[in-house]
């Protein structure tokens, strides 16, 4: 009885192709600026209009963290 080793070679991920924007780390700084700037809505005292939008900024800014966290680097 003759045992025969599997082969070697895995077969290669296929290549994406993604825009370079599209990349994970360019959108997970994209989703952070997003979150940041309605943390920035949140506390400012000037407008009531940007306190009003804020939590629907950071709320879509953490939407599109975990949304693009799953994008290839």
């Amino acid at each position: 009885m003759s045992y025969t080793e599997p082969s070697a070679s895995v077969p290669a991920a296929p290549t994406r192709n993604w825009p370079r924007w599209l990349r994970r780390n360019t959108m997970e700084l994209v989703a952070c600026g997003v979150i940041g700037l309605g943390l920035f809505m949140l506390l400012q005292p000037f407008a009531l209009f940007l306190y009003t939008w804020s939590f629907l900024t950071m709320l879509g800014g953490t939407v599109m963290f975990m949304v693009v966290s799953k994008f290839p680097e």
